[in-house]
């Protein structure tokens, strides 16, 4: 194989192997979004963790405070219980008390009324007494002088009647009295006495009471152990998933780290495959890659002359033609901008990128990029209306007007040479990139370099 031919099957092995590079930088840098994506996720997870660990830390605490809590109640119910069952014996025995005096009582109206029937018969002897006493009277003033120390007598005992039926009425009067005192204070008693049965009756539900609430503390006491023996089991589990996380974080620092140094490496490795396949497409062999590069120099110089023509007709002016002044259309997702030179690109020169586009099958896209990134215009199937909400979808169909930079097309802005040809991933948003192979020609209009002309293809 001669010099030339080995010159050629280089360059092309060398296309292909930036092309891998491209392709390998490409799922490396989609891994790599992927996993800062996901380890985004996991930090939000880790936040939610430490909220979570620090709601439980509460809950160990107010399960332990409620264990106290417990624990003191207990003590309460049972220092209340002796204290309630100490006065509840107390209140009985007055009750019990309250309800023998009314026998007491029944027993000393009993004598009461004994007296009475005394107090009755003295004041029926006085009364005969007197009678005696005037009959003896009587008989002492017939009797005239003889009897006169009789009659002295009888007036004595007459007297002494008179004086007996009196204290007994006296005493048959307060008799009565002390019996209507002793029968109102039997009826307030026995009243009394009923208001103590109904108490025997509510003290005997306050026990039963006293015995449920006393159950229930008990019972309260032994879900806050069991309680607190869960939050401790799963303060421990909380603390092994933390530290799970974190150990899993740093993996995924890490990974992500070892992802980026591989495709910076790779993007190195793709540096180099591209100058050889550039090299070799400068060279005299014709190569796969020679038939898009003549048609990239003739859609740039169609290309050229229409602008050339635009600013000889005064359709466009320098002015324009270089504008960076790149006002964002509102509410483009991605962003898109418009110069002075957009409108024009759109009319005069986006026809001409469909016809080239068009020249190959394996064209996938002709377009104009100026020394910034921006695409004033692109081939109408990459041109369309933008969606609302659909970011992955204007990515792809509404490229123009928006502004992309890799270092391939860096490298292709800032170099020296009537061509350059390099493979480089075509960003398509969210981590998605396609490998192209792809053709730049110089666009250089009145001795000043406005950008490119490309041509990217697939073979």
């Amino acid at each position: 194989m001669k010099n030339g031919d080995l010159l050629a099957d280089l360059g092309e092995r060398s296309g292909d192997i930036a092309l891998q590079c491209s392709e390998t930088a490409g799922f490396l840098g989609a891994l790599n979004h992927r996993i800062q994506g996901d380890a985004a996720q996991l930090a939000d997870l880790q936040a939610n963790m430490d909220a979570l660990a620090a709601s439980h830390g509460e809950s160990v605490t107010a399960a332990q405070e409620l264990r106290l809590t417990a624990r003191r109640a207990g003590q309460i119910i049972a220092e209340g219980h002796d204290v309630i069952t100490l006065s509840i014996g107390e209140l009985t025995g007055l009750v019990e008390h309250v309800t023998g005096l009314e026998g007491h009582l029944r027993q000393f109206l009993s004598v009461i009324e004994a007296v009475g029937d005394v107090s009755d018969e003295l004041g029926a002897i006085a009364r005969q007494t007197r009678l005696l006493g005037v009959n003896a009277a009587i008989e002492a003033a017939r009797g005239g002088a003889a009897t006169q120390g009789f009659a002295v007598v009888a007036d004595e005992i007459r007297r002494l009647a008179g004086q007996a039926g009196e204290s007994a009425a006296s005493v048959g009067d307060k008799l009565s009295q002390l019996d209507r005192d002793a029968r109102h204070l039997i009826g307030g008693v026995e009243s009394n006495i009923v208001r103590g049965r109904g108490v025997g009756t509510h003290i005997d539900r306050l026990r039963l009471s006293m015995a449920e609430i006393a159950s229930l503390v008990t019972q309260f006491g032994e879900r806050s152990e069991t309680i607190v023996a869960c939050t401790d089991a799963a303060d421990g589990d909380v603390a092994a998933l933390r530290h799970g996380l974190a150990a899993f974080s740093q993996s995924a620092s890490e990974s992500a780290a070892r992802a980026d140094e591989a495709r910076v490496q790779l993007e190195g490795l793709e540096g180099m495959a591209n100058a050889m396949l550039n090299s070799a497409a400068h060279g005299p062999q014709r190569t796969r890659n020679s038939r898009y590069i003549a048609l990239a120099e003739e859609g740039a110089d169609e290309i050229g002359a229409l602008i050339e023509q635009g600013l000889a007709d005064g359709h466009i002016g320098t002015a324009q033609l270089f504008d960076v002044d790149y006002r964002r259309v509102a509410g483009s997702d991605p962003a898109q901008y418009q110069t002075g030179f957009t409108a024009f690109a759109d009319a005069m020169l986006r026809p001409a990128l469909d016809r080239h586009t068009a020249q190959d099958s394996a064209i996938v896209g002709c377009c104009l990029i100026d020394m910034n990134g921006y695409l004033p215009t692109h081939i109408s199937a990459r041109s369309q209306p933008q969606r609302p909400g659909a970011h992955h979808w204007n990515m792809e169909h509404a490229r123009n007007r928006q502004i992309f930079m890799d270092s391939q097309t860096r490298r292709a802005l800032d170099g020296e040479g009537d061509f350059f040809l390099y493979t480089y991933r075509q960003d398509l948003g969210e981590g998605r990139y396609r490998a192209l192979r792809s053709v730049f020609v110089p666009l250089v209009f009145g001795g000043r370099r406005w950008g490119l002309y490309e041509v990217g293809y697939l073979i």
